[in-house]
Formats: C-alpha cells, structure tokens, sequence
C-alpha cells in the first residue's frame, strides 16, 4: 500500500473505533432500580454486562493508541519499523494490521 492508501485505512480504522466506544460508553435508557442482593437478578447481570464493556472498551482504546502511534510514524517516516529495535516490520503483518509498530519479535 502507498502511503496515502495507509493514512486512508488508518483513519478509517480510527473513526470505527471512537464510534465502537462511544457506543460502549452511552448510557442504558431503561435500568430502573438495580439490586445487588444473594440472588443473581437483573442487577448483578447488568454489573457483569457493565464490567464486559469496560474491559472491551480498554482494549478498544489499546488499539485506538496503536493506530495513532502508526499515524504519527507515518509522518514521521517511521512507518513499517519496529519501534523496539528498528527492524522492517513483514508487509503480511502490516497487511493485516496496518496500525502495527512492532514487529512479531516485540509485539
């Protein structure tokens, strides 16, 4: 791919992934009284959905600083080096994770 087509792609995957957590992050509209007591009941299942958000979330936003990294070695001409050991990151991982600054040895 040449740069431009990289940058393209890059922003895209950036858009998709604010718009996947600002998704995980809007409110439920109908939560109604919750209760945590003994019994597993609507309450402890919207605790554990919540936690489920939250760590998909953490790892949306791992990615998100991925991207951004790539993005910035892009500009920087960076782009496709190892940022541990400076090494030609292999064009099949870039391939298919565009927003990869380390190569297979350090990731």
């Amino acid at each position: 791919m040449d740069p431009v087509e990289i940058r393209e792609t890059l922003l895209a995957k950036e858009d998709d992934l604010l718009e996947q957590m600002a998704r995980l992050t809007r409110p439920e509209q109908d939560q109604g009284a919750i209760s945590f007591g003994k019994r597993v009941g609507d309450g402890t299942a919207m605790a554990v959905d919540r936690l489920t958000a939250v760590g998909a979330h953490d790892n949306l936003q791992d990615i998100l600083d991925q991207v951004r990294r790539a993005l910035l070695r892009l500009d920087e001409g960076s782009y496709g080096l190892c940022e541990v050991c400076g090494a030609q990151i292999l064009p099949g991982r870039l391939e298919v994770r565009p927003w990869s600054t380390r190569c297979l040895e350090h990731s």
